[in-house]
């Protein structure tokens, strides 16, 4: 009698281990090696002010698992003078050719930072692309937005409203979102937004300009405006200024096809 106990025993086991096998075929298993790209493979991201470069997991997350080496550069938002040498350190890092990636003012760094051989596209996320001697402030002002929502404060430093900031700078996001990002935001300064590029990175290299078509802090019209400005490969996306959060795979396709046509 024992001997058939332990008999079916053995045989559920069995059957159980079988069954779990087969359910865990079922489920999708993360590559143990991620592919070599063959172009660039290196991303370097210059994120916006008022925000840090936490927003743009998801989208490293996609590059990540298609082979590319991703750095999202944390700027101080001083001077552009200081953001400018910050991607310069992760450029001479870099192990090969780069693309350029730049959110809002982080468009004005990758400006002057994308001078460099090594870097071989930019990426414009709904952002700045001034030519030379031209600044931030003077680009936001020739197309304002409906509601000027950065202020000044006495020491030069400057926020974004945060009683506007889930409607106009990231309207396509959760409010409990929305709202945290609002009370733990970077402050930028006046010295950063009135920093004068002295060199134009998008006049000798490929550019790739996103258009956040429901963006109310950079204008879309504005968006336009620079990237056909900059001869620059324009993809519009209906999304918030925060489109790199809430729609990270489109903003991916484009930094992937950067990088796969850069020369």
């Amino acid at each position: 009698m024992m001997n058939q106990l332990t008999r079916i025993a053995a045989a559920a086991a069995l059957a159980l281990a079988a069954a779990g096998s087969a359910h865990a075929a079922d489920r999708p298993v993360p590559p143990s090696v991620r592919p070599t790209p063959p172009g660039p493979h290196n991303i370097i991201i210059a994120h916006d002010a008022f925000v840090d470069g936490s927003g743009w997991r998801v989208v490293h997350d996609i590059l990540y698992w298609k082979g590319y080496n991703v750095k999202v550069v944390e700027m101080g938002v001083r001077s552009l003078q200081d953001d400018d040498a910050s991607v310069d350190r992760q450029i001479f890092r870099a192990d090969g050719p780069v693309v350029l990636v730049g959110h809002g003012y982080g468009g004005s760094v990758i400006t002057t930072a994308g001078n460099t051989p090594k870097v071989k596209a930019l990426v414009y996320v709904a952002g700045f692309t001034p030519d030379v001697a031209e600044t931030v402030n003077q680009l936001e002002n020739s197309m304002p937005p409906a509601v000027n929502n950065v202020h000044p404060e006495f020491d030069g430093v400057a926020f974004f409203d945060p009683a506007n900031f889930g409607r106009d700078y990231a309207g396509d996001l959760a409010a409990n979102r929305t709202n945290y990002m609002a009370i733990s935001q970077t402050p930028a300064t006046v010295n950063a937004f009135g920093g004068v590029s002295r060199v134009v990175a998008w006049r000798s290299k490929p550019s790739y300009g996103i258009v956040a078509t429901e963006d109310r802090y950079v204008t879309p019209e504005l968006q336009r405006w620079m990237y056909q400005r900059a001869g620059s490969k324009i993809t519009e996306i209906k999304a918030s200024h925060a489109v790199y959060i809430s729609q990270p795979e489109a903003v991916a396709k484009v930094i992937e096809e950067a990088a796969l046509n850069a020369k």
